[in-house]
């Protein structure tokens, strides 16, 4: 490709890259440039331009806006900017140096081939080194009718998964591991599992070599994604040909074949920061464009990064220019990409003002909320920060959902055999009303998860007391040491079939708590066959089978994914168990038995609540209809057997449908509903049981 092609004027917006028929427009947006050099090459792999434009103040520049039109350019042409500006870190934080090649942040698809992170670290020429991204024609694509799903908040349930992880293990015998095409090939598991939505750890390009280096030495690179550069581009490490620059085809082909199978797609997105990191970090496209705007940074000192991230910089959300940038990209990922939601890593952050306080009222968070196109999308916040902002229960706006941690640590210390927390327990399995219903919102305002990607998987949670992330390289200080896990007499693997047995059990009773609660239930991928990570609790650079599924562990613990699958049907076939309103304690218009009744250790009488010994909750929970059977469960995670009084309602009598300490299939779903005959019920220790009314009962 050696022509060099004429060029015109071109139009500020749309920013980044728009083809037309008779070539493409590029804009970028950078308010105190004072040069720009357009840069274009054959291929991602290129050392050298084969034509450098030069823009024009007088002709390619508007209000902030540098802008060039290429006649006849044609698609598959990569390209990067040079900016040049003053150098005033400590007034403006303004850091331009010509001499970087400056990726485009409105860029659809990246490449990475020729990236070093430590080139970019350090004043001087990168090009050799830099990233480029291509021109591509988004609109030449055939969705055949699809578009994001309706799906109402209390119906859906989560599965929290790694694109790259979920298939890259060769137990997964697909075709294209750890790709977008490959999570394809998966899909008749999903929908065996019966999960309503994926929420897919970072997809947005990130920086795979942004891990310390003591890290990067044991030859670690970043795994999570949660390092982002990009955020209109797929990752290219997760394309099957992305030297072809089939990011955007290939990101849309797994939502289109992921709707088709009735399951939605959450993005777990990244705008608290980006892979610059702090002063030291490199220079990748905000720094050497955009100046202090897109960070925030020290009132008197513009050069100095505040940090509520834990990853060096904090992205200055709130301002206009960043809030208009942030939200076009989410109305894009929905518009273009047809997803379905978002949840928003460390949210708290994106509440902070441009002095680092937290805003009453952030102007992003709420025009999110507000945004016409992004109505009807999933919104789930991570609702604090790294630095102790905790807004769980109290995250702006109305719509949003939360991570509700509390819910996650109160059923890891029930879980355990914790004391004194049996009142807290029943309200988070009851959607959390203490944290929600004061603000009017619902019990779908809260996600209900008892691990998630970041700490110990199910299996380590009842293996070990310790985390040992000693492979990481960092001395076992990363990752959290508060993880109320308990390893039932042995740190890790063990021999005793008693020990096993009861982590097994344990397992069981965590998914079965999970999906009796009311609010949204989120799981993580693998947990169903109990994937272990061996006690590592923060896997983030741990690309390898440490992390990845092994899809033979599926086959070796069937009993357990069976479990999970018939748990989740439980949870779709009783209405009483999505609830979209909070129990009252009352009877419904037009229904005689109260929604929730709580019962003690003698018939007819309350549990005490303030009984610190109490590790047992027991209550009737009544259909949504008629027609519906009611629910009595126990929950008994003390250490001895449990005598349940099953409650007398008139015409109905009771079938055993779930008890966890029973073999599969007799756990679940394993046998013809059956009258059980006698008025009381023994639940073994540390074991969950539920009944469901049979009508027309006649007694003998």
């Amino acid at each position: 490709m050696q022509n060099i092609y004429h060029t015109r004027t071109g139009r500020a917006f749309p920013h980044g890259v728009k083809v037309t028929e008779k070539g493409v427009n590029f804009s970028i947006s950078s308010r105190y440039a004072t040069a720009v050099e357009l840069l274009l090459y054959a291929t991602a792999e290129c050392h050298t331009p084969f034509q450098v434009i030069e823009l024009q103040r007088d002709k390619n520049h508007t209000f902030f806006s540098w802008h060039v039109f290429v006649e006849g350019l044609p698609v598959g042409v990569w390209y990067a900017w040079r900016i040049d500006g003053p150098y005033l870190p400590h007034d403006l934080g303004l850091r331009f140096d010509r001499q970087k090649l400056l990726l485009d942040p409105w860029a659809r698809a990246v490449s990475d081939k020729l990236w070093s992170r430590a080139a970019a670290c350090v004043p001087g020429d990168n090009s050799q080194q830099a990233m480029r991204a291509a021109v591509i024609d988004e609109s030449d694509y055939d969705w055949e009718g699809d578009k994001p799903l309706a799906i109402r908040s209390e119906k859906v349930i989560i599965y929290e998964l790694h694109v790259g992880g979920f298939t890259r293990h060769s137990s997964a015998k697909v075709r294209h591991p750890g790709t977008f095409a490959g999570l394809i090939e998966k899909i008749p598991y999903l929908q065996y599992l019966g999960i309503t939505h994926v929420e897919l750890l970072p997809v947005m390009a990130f920086d795979e070599q942004d891990v310390p280096v003591y890290t990067s030495n044991l030859g670690l690179h970043n795994y999570w994604g949660y390092s982002t550069h990009s955020f209109f581009s797929p990752h290219p490490g997760y394309c099957v040909s992305p030297e072809q620059a089939t990011h955007i085809r290939e990101f849309r082909d797994m939502v289109k074949a992921l709707h088709k199978a009735g399951i939605g797609v959450i993005l777990d997105v990244v705008f608290n920061h980006t892979s610059e990191a702090g002063v030291d970090g490199p220079v990748i496209n905000f720094k050497g464009i955009t100046g202090n705007s897109f960070y925030i940074t020290q009132k008197h000192d513009k050069q100095a990064f505040l940090d509520f991230t834990g990853c060096g910089n904090t992205v200055n959300a709130n301002h206009p220019l960043v809030t208009n940038f942030i939200i076009s990209c989410l109305e894009y990922w929905v518009r273009e990409m047809h997803v379905d939601g978002f949840r928003f890593d460390l949210a708290s952050a994106l509440a902070r003002g441009e002095d680092g306080e937290v805003l009453q009222d952030p102007p992003l968070v709420w025009g999110i909320e507000l945004s016409e196109q992004l109505t009807k999308a999933k919104l789930i916040a991570e609702a604090w920060d790294a630095t102790g902002l905790y807004q769980v229960g109290n995250f702006p706006g109305y719509r949003w959902a939360e991570w509700n941690g509390m819910y996650r640590d109160a059923i890891r210390g029930f879980l355990r055999g914790d004391k004194g927390i049996i009142g807290e327990v029943a309200t988070r399995i009851c959607g959390s009303e203490d944290l929600y219903g004061h603000l009017n919102r619902l019990p779908i305002s809260g996600i209900n998860f008892i691990v998630c990607h970041d700490g110990f998987t199910l299996y380590d949670l009842f293996s070990y007391n310790e985390k040992h992330n000693l492979a990481n390289g960092e001395n076992n200080r990363d990752g959290c040491g508060h993880n109320l896990s308990y390893n039932y007499g042995a740190e890790g693997p063990t021999d005793d079939p008693a020990v096993l047995a009861l982590r097994r059990r344990q397992v069981k009773n965590a998914y079965a708590i999970l999906l009796l609660s009311h609010g949204v239930p989120m799981l993580l991928a693998g947990n169903e066959f109990l994937h272990s990570q061996h006690g590592n609790n923060n896997g983030y650079c741990q690309d390898n089978e440490l992390s990845w599924l092994n899809w033979e562990q599926s086959l070796e613990n069937a009993d357990i994914v069976r479990f999970v699958r018939e748990m989740i049907l439980f949870r779709k076939r009783h209405a009483c168990l999505m609830r979209r309103m909070f129990l009252t304690g009352r009877p419904r218009a037009g229904h005689s038995l109260p929604d929730i009744v709580w019962h003690g250790a003698e018939p007819g009488q309350a549990p005490d609540w303030h009984d610190p010994e109490l590790r047992v909750l027991a209550y009737t929970l009544a259909a949504e209809a008629e027609h519906e059977p009611h629910l009595f469960v126990v929950l008994n995670m003390s250490e001895a057997p449990y005598r349940a009084h099953l409650p007398v309602l008139p015409g109905r009598g009771w079938t055993l449908a779930i008890n966890t300490a029973l073999p599969s299939p007799l756990d679940i779903g394993g046998g013809e509903a059956a009258a059980y005959p006698e008025p009381d019920y023994w639940v073994p220790e540390r074991t969950i049981a539920v009944f469901e009314t049979l009508t027309h009962f006649a007694a003998n």
